[in-house]
């Protein structure tokens, strides 16, 4: 079958056509094969004056059955790999179409199925790949920071570790990278001017990376006040109109530096409230506005009319 393997008959037929003198390319077109599939049959198996075709046959079928997967070897916690293989390689999959290697991604899953992490050697063992593979992918999820060593039974290993708060640490580190972009993007279009095309695109860089800067990193911080942001931003909504922080803490029946803290998070964070924005309406007076950026000159209007 043409694309499939070679068959014996196949190999008939090349050594027969090798003996009339016929070239690769040529006995590929005859049997439907690119003349790479012939070059590499005869290299295999010797020279064009000396190919065999029964001698090929033995030849394929041995590495045929060389090829053919093991059963699967227990690991050191006495579970098969077997199982736990499938889920590996489908989440490695998933990862790798986001852009992480596939050797990276296959280790990282491997370490989040683990109960305690895993050694170098041990993921050699359960992934079946080099030692030099499972370095290199570690050193990357370690640069992501998805990943942690920690000392082995005995301190003469490392263990490689996936955290509980993996994902914090990773957002944190996006986060950071982001702004570093937004900041150079900014400086970009001092360079090139904001009315060059170039100066354009870099100032649209920026404001994406600077609001999505401000959407990681705030929804991080209202984590981290438990809310309390999140909470000032509904009693203002419910309000309705202006209010003073003593009157907010008092309908909040918060102390006034609690309060304090959650305006001031949502005025250094807008991601907090978007899409709306805070508004200073007085001293110590505060009052929610529609982001101007959400809309549209056009669409205002039509708002408005």
């Amino acid at each position: 079958m043409p694309g499939g393997r070679l068959t014996r008959e196949d190999r008939g037929r090349i050594a027969v056509w090798l003996a009339d003198g016929l070239g690769y390319a040529e006995i590929g077109r005859r049997l439907g094969r690119p003349t790479s599939t012939i070059s590499r049959e005869v290299t295999r198996n010797g020279t064009p004056g000396d190919y065999v075709a029964d001698r090929a046959q033995r030849a394929a079928a041995d590495r045929a059955r060389r090829r053919r997967p093991r059963p699967p070897e227990p690991v050191a916690d006495g579970r098969s790999t077997g199982a736990g293989s499938g889920v590996v390689d489908r989440f490695a999959t998933l990862l790798a179409a986001t852009g992480l290697p596939r050797m990276t991604a296959r280790v990282f899953v491997c370490l989040l199925t683990a109960d305690d992490g895993l050694t170098a050697a041990e993921l050699v063992r359960r992934l079946r790949v080099s030692p030099a593979s499972v370095s290199k992918s570690v050193g990357a999820l370690e640069g992501l920071r998805l990943v942690t060593r920690r000392p082995d039974t005995g301190g003469r290993r490392e263990r490689y570790v996936v955290d509980d708060d993996v994902w914090l640490q990773a957002w944190q580190a996006d986060t950071g990278a982001h702004a570093e972009l937004a900041t150079a993007a900014r400086q970009a279009v001092g360079i090139f001017g904001a009315g060059t095309a170039a100066g354009a695109r870099f100032n649209r860089m920026g404001r994406f990376f600077a609001r999505l800067t401000e959407q990681m990193s705030g929804g991080t911080l209202a984590e981290a006040l438990g809310h309390d942001a999140l909470t000032a931003v509904a009693a203002l909504v419910h309000a309705g109109r202006p209010l003073t922080l003593g009157a907010l803490a008092a309908a909040l029946d918060w102390p006034r530096d609690r309060t304090a803290a959650a305006v001031d998070a949502i005025r250094r964070h807008p991601a907090i409230a978007d899409p709306l924005v805070l508004r200073t309406a007085g001293p110590r007076t505060y009052a929610l506005a529609v982001r101007p950026d959400r809309l549209s000159p056009a669409q205002r209007r039509a708002l408005e009319e």
